[in-house]
């Protein structure tokens, strides 16, 4: 996701009148300046490290919501409405076939030693952020029975 991209849907959120699509972007927006900042590419920020961030905010809402207790309707809708406005930017991740697949062709080698460790160290440099780290670690799981 273009980070300009948010920063003008922001813009326009504003204009619209729209609090709480603002609100979402706003943060999702912060905490990508917080990373950036971090890891010292202030100026260029990268959409590597947009999307990134995007997957943790989407992550994080995720728990608020399934955390909410249920007779707090009014906070899990708002939590709701925040996770539909990240998702939107969320990149699109890989399914577990699709991960099955570049494992065995791309990574081969390492799959056939059956280690999981050396697996996962080699497969998360290449899909972080393509992918949740739940389906790989459990598609490499099946891979090491």
């Amino acid at each position: 996701m273009k980070f300009e991209q948010l920063q003008k849907d922001m813009i326009a959120a504003m204009k619209a009148k729209d609090k709480a699509r603002k609100d979402s972007i706003s943060s999702v927006i912060s905490a990508i300046k917080k990373v950036a900042i971090d890891e010292g590419c202030r100026e260029d920020i990268s959409d590597e490290l947009a999307n990134r961030v995007i997957l943790k905010e989407l992550k994080s809402v995720k728990e608020q919501i399934d955390t909410c207790p249920d007779e707090r309707a009014d906070l899990k809708e708002q939590y709701q409405a925040r996770y539909d406005v990240i998702n939107e930017y969320a990149p699109k991740l890989l399914s577990a076939d699709e991960v099955k697949e570049i494992i065995t062709t791309k990574f081969a080698e390492v799959a056939a030693t059956k280690n999981k460790g050396a697996i996962m160290k080699e497969v998360m440099k290449e899909l972080k952020g393509q992918a949740d780290g739940k389906v790989i670690n459990q598609v490499v799981a099946d891979i090491c029975k």
